[in-house]
């Protein structure tokens, strides 16, 4: 009787996972997420080839979040053994390159790395820890949205600061690597020859970052020492001038708790519009704020992109991905609408019904959807041996 390996991606609020078999490649059985984790938590829970089904889980934190999503594969595992778990880690720090069994030891640098990464690093481990204790003869293996940024020259990963700091751990890391890693792969097989290339990937959900990636193998990261840097995203800035932070401590006297909530929470398009951080309501919506907010966030997002484009010496493909770059026909455009001068035009036929090629230019721009519990699952595997 084979096994099966199970991915759990833990977010800051929601948990999605994935059921596989263990051959020689992973083979999608079930999918499915915990959806708006705290008092009004569902589970939703497709098997592969039927009908998706939701579950009112009540009020759920991260623990039980897992403890409801394990209940819910029961009935599909057949009495075969979780032979692994596979997790996303969202920061691995400096060293780390690759997947890698999650031991004690492991488990408590990781722990170390939290302030680093707040709205995912602990709900992460919590998750590890949950399954540990669910599955304790599997092996629990982190896959690392660090690691594919790691090798960047290091002219894309240090600040201007003095180079003690460096050595401290204070550079850039980048993130979304998972996504990066399948969006690449799946270049790699489908379009060998652009993926030899110099790509700009996009990735747009309520994060958003951009990588520029020559040859398969990232180059630079719009996202930094941590997940605030960049673009603008749902809660979360993007580029702020430190000299902000320092006025706010100065004049307003916030303190570290005030910064966090405020930079993590309170900012993005949320705070830009007041109405909210899901780009399709304010797609949907009227009010001038929400005009202003997605006229900002298109604008960083074009100058980001001019900006990659620069670090790579060119650009031969643009990728969207993510649930915004995937879905919002709109913001591709607005972004896209002073780029013709890169060779990065849409045929807005195509762009509005998010066909998987939309360009109309020379340079090919794509809508790719992005699988980063395929990416933990063959993680997984490989450590699995």
């Amino acid at each position: 009787m084979t096994g099966v390996i199970l991915t759990l991606n833990a977010g800051s609020s929601s948990i999605k996972f994935a059921l596989y078999g263990a051959g020689d490649m992973p083979v999608l059985e079930a999918s499915g997420m915990v959806d708006a984790i705290g008092p009004e938590a569902r589970l939703v829970l497709k098997p592969e080839g039927g009908d998706k089904g939701a579950t009112a889980l009540g009020r759920t934190d991260h623990v039980t979040g897992v403890t409801a999503i394990l209940n819910a594969l029961d009935p599909l595992l057949s009495g075969r053994p979780v032979l692994g778990v596979g997790h996303r880690i969202v920061h691995g720090g400096p060293e780390i390159d690759g997947p890698r069994v999650l031991d004690t030891a492991l488990l408590d640098h990781l722990a170390t790395l939290q302030p680093l990464a707040p709205l995912h690093q602990p709900h992460n481990l919590a998750a590890v820890h949950a399954a540990r204790a669910a599955f304790p003869d599997a092996i629990q293996v982190g896959a690392f949205d660090t690691a594919f940024h790691r090798g960047h020259p290091r002219v894309h990963d240090q600040f201007a600061l003095p180079r003690r700091y460096y050595e401290k751990g204070v550079r850039r890391y980048g993130f979304h690597g998972l996504s990066y890693d399948y969006i690449a792969g799946l270049m790699a097989r489908d379009a060998p020859d652009l993926a030899r290339g110099k790509v700009i990937v996009a990735h747009l959900g309520n994060g958003a970052s951009l990588a520029g990636i020559d040859n398969g193998r990232s180059i630079s990261s719009t996202m930094g020492f941590s997940a605030l840097e960049g673009l603008c995203m749902g809660t979360r800035p993007g580029q702020v001038d430190p000299g902000v932070l320092l006025y706010l401590m100065k004049e307003e006297g916030m303190g570290y708790e005030d910064l966090t909530r405020l930079l993590y929470k309170e900012s993005g398009i949320l705070g830009l519009s007041g109405i909210s951080h899901d780009m399709r309501e304010l797609l949907a919506s009227d009010a001038p704020e929400a005009e202003e907010a997605i006229a900002y966030y298109c604008t960083r997002l074009a100058r980001e992109i001019g900006a990659m484009a620069a670090v790579l010496g060119g650009v031969d493909a643009l990728v969207f991905t993510g649930g915004v770059g995937e879905n919002a026909a709109p913001i591709r455009a607005r972004a896209l609408e002073g780029l013709g001068f890169l060779g990065l035009e849409l045929d807005g036929e195509r762009n509005a019904r998010n066909a998987r090629a939309i360009h109309s230019g020379k340079v090919p721009v794509l809508v790719l959807p992005t699988d980063e519990e395929q990416v933990i699952a063959r993680a997984t595997l490989s450590c699995l041996g």
